[in-house]
């Protein structure tokens, strides 16, 4: 056993994170995706998105909340279990519904890493008393704000973020950013803009090993990390979206969604430099038996990527996500299967699928229909 395997957290961050200030997929546990419906959906949310979990998505969509008060609460578990995601949201209506203030937290990480810089010692013995553990976790706490304009059908939203990263006792981070949203409607059309980080969003890091773990790392071959300002540049989403209706029973919902990323060449539907051009593709179909109950069926097709096959063939390939959801008057439950990347096992099929259930809770009933 190698007394290097602190994890790829901290050699592989070393090398990579800390080298670099503007770097792809940085803040990445803030792309993943909240909630059952907009997972379910792959994520395309921009446009319709109209409940607490708005305060991921789109920020402006937060003035569509009909209840003196929404929260949501969602909890998963991606790669078997190994990386844990947390995410409690509320937002809360005032001055006749036409703003709306929240906050959100979420923390992906993992826990338990063995720490076995110690495991052998100087004279070569191994001492498994010496092992101790370590989490990696990065955290995000977001204050949110949205309001109508006087244009009818349009709103806007903002969300400050304060962002916090930990490797155990090695590395702290602070970062802070901002996000901007907006929504139209008009009739039963929907259109979504969303920009994260517009302003750039800026993390600073603090190494804080140890004289004694610089000296193994030096002896095992390993750059020393060094203390660095990450940068993570703007990406742009645009969602449009159609609801239909039939007879108040039943509703129909499409919506696309792309992604504009501004941080280099991504394997992506448009590879560019340095904008790059996702899409992703949601379904909703809902069913309103009575007033305050509905049912509904959704699917996505997200992660659009230029995939290379044993043949040495390029195609595309996907990752389709399916879910379900019940709404009963104050309580809203939504399931997802999603998949979080499109790596194939050797018989083709799609790994890495996860099961996700989220909840909202509607305080008081309905205001307005």
């Amino acid at each position: 056993m190698k007394r290097t395997t602190i994890l790829a957290f901290i050699i592989f961050t070393g090398n990579c994170l800390f080298a670099q200030t503007v770097r792809k997929y940085s803040n990445e546990f803030l792309q993943i995706g909240v909630g059952g419906r907009g997972l379910a959906m792959a994520n395309a949310q921009v446009a319709t998105t109209a409940d607490v979990y708005s305060s991921y998505y789109n920020p402006a969509g937060l003035v569509h909340i009909s209840n003196t008060f929404q929260g949501g609460i969602m909890h998963s578990e991606y790669f078997a279990g190994i990386a844990k995601y947390d995410y409690v949201t509320f937002a809360v209506p005032f001055q006749d519904h036409k703003r709306v203030i929240g906050f959100s937290f979420t923390r992906f990480g993992i826990d338990d890493i063995p720490n076995t810089l110690f495991l052998v010692q100087p004279d070569g013995s191994v001492d498994y008393t010496k092992i101790t553990s370590f989490s990696a976790a990065d955290y995000a706490f977001q204050l949110h704000y949205a309001q109508q304009l006087p244009v009818k059908g349009l709103s806007i939203g903002g969300t400050a973020k304060v962002l916090y990263r930990q490797i155990g006792k090695f590395a702290k981070a602070f970062g802070f950013g901002i996000d901007l949203g907006l929504q139209y409607r008009i009739k039963d059309w929907r259109i979504g803009f969303m920009a994260r980080d517009i302003t750039s969003t800026f993390v600073s890091w603090n190494i804080t090993f140890t004289d004694a773990e610089k000296q193994i790392l030096l002896q095992t071959n390993n750059e020393l990390p060094r203390n660095t300002l990450e940068i993570t540049t703007p990406m742009f989403l645009l969602g449009a979206a159609y609801e239909g209706n039939i007879k108040n029973k039943f509703f129909i919902t499409p919506e696309i969604n792309f992604g504009l990323t501004t941080d280099g060449k991504r394997n992506v539907l448009i590879a560019g430099k340095p904008i790059s051009v996702d899409m992703t593709v949601g379904l909703e179909l809902k069913y309103v038996p009575v007033k305050n109950i509905d049912v509904c069926i959704r699917t996505g097709v997200g992660n659009l990527q230029r995939a290379t096959d044993e043949l040495g063939k390029k195609r595309f390939t996907v990752s389709p996500n399916i879910g379900a959801g019940l709404h009963i008057k104050i309580i809203s439950l939504d399931y997802a299967l999603t998949n979080l990347t499109t790596i194939k096992d050797k018989d083709g099929g799609a790994g890495l699928y996860s099961h996700v259930i989220s909840l909202r809770l509607d305080i008081n009933k309905k205001l307005k229909d």
